[in-house]
């Protein structure tokens, strides 16, 4: 490019750069922002060091960061792909709009919420998530006392490094068992009937762990952490479960792994005649496999992506909701969970007619971070911007909530 040309356009590029157009733009800009952290952002160099100087959850996740080893972090934060569905369970909330009603009495608020018969004081979930004890020693036995504390429901990992009987134990009333089937009916069984005979009384089966995933995040943190992975991670199968206590007693040989590939319907059906405990479907997207949940008699759904983890779909939790529930009229329990932050994300779910939200990553900031205060912190923290959203909006019960409040912009 000729010399003259490269020097008009440098000229230019300064001209712009200094109009008072692009000022009143980037002024704009921040004025459009939805996030306060274009005003205030967080001082990295000063973390809170106590989960009450907490303002709201995001606070305890570079906490985290810092306490947790590299590998262990990147395995909790990563997506798959190019983590397009996880950045999609958080910008989903932008496109759609709470609708406050004024002149309602508020000054007493309901948070409970009925969960296939059980009263929890919130409709707040703990998602099932695996392997606690690699975020702080105290694992999912942390995580149950909690829960407990709030009185939230929780939901147990197969791949949980505490037992069932343990995290029952803990939280002092039941929790429901998630379940990765694996290619083995045998397997599955087992698993299942042990969840049973510790009084867990729902099974909630995940459907979306049936392939590999490129799991980047964690793939590029790992080669920074400078511990002996082998030394806790084997590289066989049965070697990779020996701190799961959920496989204990379990043989897995001949195994290629433990995803549940061959799954089919046929196996929902199975699992009914050998288990009295409710099941729920964990992991349904589109309304059409919605309206196969209530044909084959299930009890409940999960609109869930995994947190991104799983597949790189593209699609909002929040996006898939709406027609998952104008597609099971109100004949099965419907819980959402993937991208949950605050107050008012839980709400938008409950208004297009969500019966509760499962919070995954968050708590597990708070583990990381403090250990069980950082979990009971997290999930305070969640209650009260919940309370306050019904508040603002006028309902005074979770149970008021209705799509009039809530609007797609």
């Amino acid at each position: 490019m000729p010399q003259h040309i490269i020097t008009s356009r440098r000229r230019l590029l300064q001209f712009l750069a200094a109009s008072p157009l692009c000022a009143h733009e980037a002024f704009a800009q921040a004025l459009r922002s939805s996030d306060p952290m274009e005003w205030a952002p967080r001082d990295l160099d000063k973390l809170i060091k106590d989960p009450t100087q907490a303002i709201d959850v995001f606070d305890f996740e570079p906490v985290m960061k810092q306490n947790v080893p590299p590998a262990h972090f990147g395995y909790m934060a990563t997506g798959s792909d190019d983590e397009v569905t996880l950045r999609a369970n958080r910008e989903g909330f932008r496109k759609f709009a709470l609708r406050p009603r004024r002149l309602v009495d508020v000054s007493k608020i309901d948070m409970s919420a009925n969960i296939l018969g059980t009263t929890y004081d919130s409709p707040i979930v703990v998602a099932p998530t695996g392997s606690n004890r690699a975020f702080h020693p105290d694992g999912e036995l942390a995580v149950a006392r909690a829960a407990k504390a709030g009185n939230h429901l929780q939901m147990l990992s197969t791949v949980a490094s505490t037992s069932i009987e343990d995290a029952i134990a803990a939280r002092g009333a039941p929790v429901w068992y998630q379940l990765y089937a694996s290619p083995k009916w045998e397997v599955a069984e087992a698993l299942v009937k042990r969840a049973e005979r510790a009084g867990s009384p729902v099974v909630v089966v995940t459907v979306d762990r049936v392939a590999g995933r490129n799991q980047e995040t964690f793939f590029r943190l790992k080669p920074s952490d400078s511990r002996d992975c082998k030394s806790c991670h084997a590289g066989d199968l049965q070697g990779s479960v020996v701190r799961k206590p959920a496989y204990a007693g379990i043989d897995l040989k001949g195994l290629p792994n433990l995803q549940s590939a061959n799954m089919s319907w046929d196996f929902i059906k199975r699992l009914r005649g050998a288990t009295k405990m409710k099941i729920v479907i964990k992991g349904i997207l589109t309304a059409e496999d919605a309206r196969l949940c209530v044909a084959n008699g299930v009890d409940g759904l999960v609109v869930s992506n995994h947190g991104g983890r799983g597949e790189d779909s593209g699609r909002a939790t929040i996006d898939v909701l709406p027609e998952v529930v104008d597609a099971v009229q109100g004949k099965i329990l419907v819980l959402v969970d993937g991208g949950f932050r605050r107050g008012t994300d839980i709400a938008k779910a409950l208004a297009m007619g969500a019966n509760a939200v499962g919070v995954g990553r968050p708590y597990l900031w708070g583990l990381g971070a403090f250990g069980e205060p950082g979990v009971a912190r997290v999930l305070e923290i969640l209650r009260t911007e919940t309370r306050v959203a019904m508040m603002q909006c006028g309902v005074r019960s979770v149970r008021d909530f209705t799509p009039a409040f809530v609007r797609k912009v």
